[in-house]
């Protein structure tokens, strides 16, 4: 079912099985006015194979290179009533791909904008790889090298949900050292070659990931799905009642023992209440709260 006169219709495509795209897809992708593509080769074979039309009037090359450029040309198909269809080269446009300033730009101008969903390889990658995916986050592909690179890893490192994030197989080495050493040794999901007949999911911890594929190059683009970050530990009561303790012993004050308290990463309001029992708690048992006179 093609969207209403003037509109622009996201559609996803296999990603590396040709059987992956939806009836729906298929249909928008025949009636279309224009496609809207990365590559006019390749999606000229993806609807050849699919016994679609594929004449080249149909298709408009919309690229990293040119996006800007075919604003202008979109936005005209649109206010003469016309559906055009925009896909990337694989997988969901948009998504670490082309077609984001479209969108934009249409739905600025009052132009309806519909999804025809389907495969995506971040989400193949996060629902196979065995971690957490209640919450994550996606980051893409990181700049590949200088301060820009470095800040990205630090904010990764500090990132408590599931992370994934897309390389060329020809770099997945140095990002995974990168990982490990901004991150530590947490679990990981490298995942290749997805929906195809090669695919692979290996899973493990970055210091063994680190090893293994420094020694095995791989082939096909390449989502790397790393845990986040492990909350920090809590602190046991025990700990915080022999810090107050201490302090009391020594002379301090409840207002200073619990200074010293929430120093452990407590809730101040929870360290002032155990130093004032544990204050009592001594008072009643005749314990000194401070030092004994004539003590060095």
């Amino acid at each position: 079912m093609s969207g209403p006169p003037g509109s622009l219709v996201v559609v996803a495509t296999p990603i590396g099985n040709l059987g992956d795209l939806s009836e729906r897809a298929k249909e928008v992708l025949g009636t279309a006015d224009v496609v809207c593509c990365e590559d006019t080769r390749r999606t000229r074979a993806l609807l050849t194979a699919c016994s679609l039309p594929s004449s080249p009037r149909r298709l408009l090359s919309l690229h990293g290179h040119n996006e800007a450029e075919r604003l202008t040309a979109v936005l005209s198909l649109l206010k003469a009533g016309k559906t055009v269809a925009l896909v990337s080269d694989a997988g969901t446009p948009t998504i670490s791909d082309p077609g984001a300033r479209v969108v934009a730009a249409a739905t600025a101008a009052g132009f309806a904008v519909w999804a025809v969903p389907g495969p995506s390889a971040p989400l193949s990658a996060l629902v196979v790889s065995g971690l957490a995916t209640d919450r994550f986050c996606f980051e893409g592909f990181l700049p590949r090298k200088g301060p820009e690179r470095r800040r990205r890893l630090a904010e990764l490192a500090a990132e408590e949900r599931t992370v994934v994030v897309l390389e060329a197989p020809g770099r997945l080495a140095t990002l995974l050292a990168d990982l490990h050493r901004a991150c530590g040794d947490r679990r990981v999901a490298i995942c290749r070659e997805l929906t195809k007949v090669h695919e692979e999911v290996w899973r493990g911890r970055l210091n063994d990931a680190e090893r293994r594929f420094a020694e095995e190059p791989v082939r096909g683009e390449v989502v790397i799905v790393v845990e986040g970050r492990p909350p920090a530990p809590g602190v046991s009561d025990e700990v915080v009642v022999a810090s107050v303790r201490a302090r009391l012993s020594a002379g301090d004050t409840p207002r200073s023992a619990a200074d010293a308290a929430a120093a452990l990463g407590i809730p101040r309001r929870r360290a002032y209440a155990e130093a004032l029992a544990q204050r009592d708690r001594m008072e009643e048992k005749g314990s000194p709260s401070g030092p004994a006179p004539g003590h060095r």
